[in-house]
């Protein structure tokens, strides 16, 4: 499936040009076979809890990131192979999540962007704690509903708006 963003825009070139991008300050993994990304922010706050995620996703994302703020915890994950199929099944352009997933075996083969601190074997909670287009603060910055999210094998980068044309 093409990707409306399909443009390879790196991170590197936009803080050139834009000083006052907001660089994440986390290192993230690739886990899918897109190590380049962007979109428009769409969020998600949670706690070891992906409830709620599914629904989010099957809204459709084209042309959209969907960042979910999983507070750094590496004990449960966030996402597995199923939930990131459907991502992509959807137009998500990527995911990022500030946690972990799991299954990372099913991403492999995914051509779009999924970006995490790491993977675990353990399920998600699914007690409904999550909170869609909650402004987050992780990593050194604020990213908010509706920013421009670019990723690529350098960082994770946000703007106020998109940087290219």
């Amino acid at each position: 499936m093409a990707r409306p963003n399909d443009t390879i825009i790196r991170t590197a070139d936009i803080c050139d040009d834009h000083r006052d991008a907001r660089v994440c300050e986390l290192q993230f993994r690739d886990f899918a076979a897109r190590e380049h990304f962007h979109g428009e922010v769409v969020t998600f706050a949670t706690f070891e809890d992906n409830k709620g995620v599914r629904d989010l996703i099957a809204q459709g994302g084209a042309g959209k990131v969907l960042v979910v703020d999983g507070r750094g915890s590496m004990r449960r994950a966030l996402c597995g192979g199923n939930i990131a199929d459907e991502a992509f099944r959807h137009g998500w352009e990527g995911v990022v999540f500030n946690g972990a997933i799991r299954d990372s075996h099913e991403f492999a083969g995914l051509d779009f962007g999924v970006k995490a601190l790491g993977a675990t074997a353990m399920p998600p909670r699914q007690n409904g704690l999550g909170r869609i287009n909650e402004p987050l603060v992780f990593g050194g910055i604020a990213v908010n509903p509706g920013d421009y999210l670019y990723a690529d094998r350098d960082a994770v980068i946000l703007l106020d708006g998109p940087a290219h044309g």
